[in-house]
């Protein structure tokens, strides 16, 4: 794990910003892909962020929002679908997840793949380039039960957060992109 805050930690969230900018500049585009559902407090992590990035900034790339979840059973389709449309493209993974009492609520970064559902048991396929975790509850005995009985006070002020930080990461890709493509030229 890269970055590990809070998410009330406005230094998280410029580091976090500073990453994802930075590991952006290389590449043509970015995509967002928003693992959960909104079927569950706990998973809807994912889906609120996509939605809220949407809100605050229409041109993202986003898949998985409340309307259209990005879950277990349609993450193997949307991966293709990235694959196809987005080849070129970094791609950021975001996902709830379990961990210990005293880093519920924060927010963590790491520089590499997702792997969605490893808290609940699930062997699911990997996604991202890198990715960012929200761990919203304890890990441990029926994690299950755990992930469904989330406030979605915490599920909506670590949304709010990473998807403001990715809606910055996004406006300053689209606006660093020509001058370094420029540069390069």
């Amino acid at each position: 794990m890269d970055i590990c805050f809070h998410y009330s930690d406005i230094e998280g969230q410029k580091n976090l910003l500073n990453s994802l900018t930075s590991l952006s500049i290389d590449y043509r585009e970015m995509v967002i892909v928003c693992v959960g559902t909104d079927r569950v407090s706990g998973d809807s992590l994912g889906p609120m962020v996509g939605t809220f990035l949407l809100e605050e900034c229409r041109y993202a790339n986003v898949y998985g929002t409340l309307d259209k979840p990005v879950h277990a059973q349609n993450l193997d389709v949307t991966i293709e679908r990235i694959n196809h449309l987005h080849a070129e493209a970094f791609v950021i993974a975001i996902d709830a997840c379990l961990g210990r009492a005293m880093n519920v609520e924060k927010i963590t970064f790491a520089r590499k793949p997702l792997k969605p559902g490893t808290g609940v048991s699930k062997t699911l396929p990997e996604v991202g380039h890198v990715n960012i975790q929200g761990i919203v509850n304890i890990a441990g005995f029926m994690p299950q039960m755990v992930i469904q009985n989330t406030r979605m006070n915490t599920i909506y002020n670590m949304a709010k957060v990473i998807s403001g930080t990715l809606a910055q990461t996004v406006i300053a890709h689209k606006n660093i992109f020509p001058v370094y493509r420029l540069k390069q030229a």
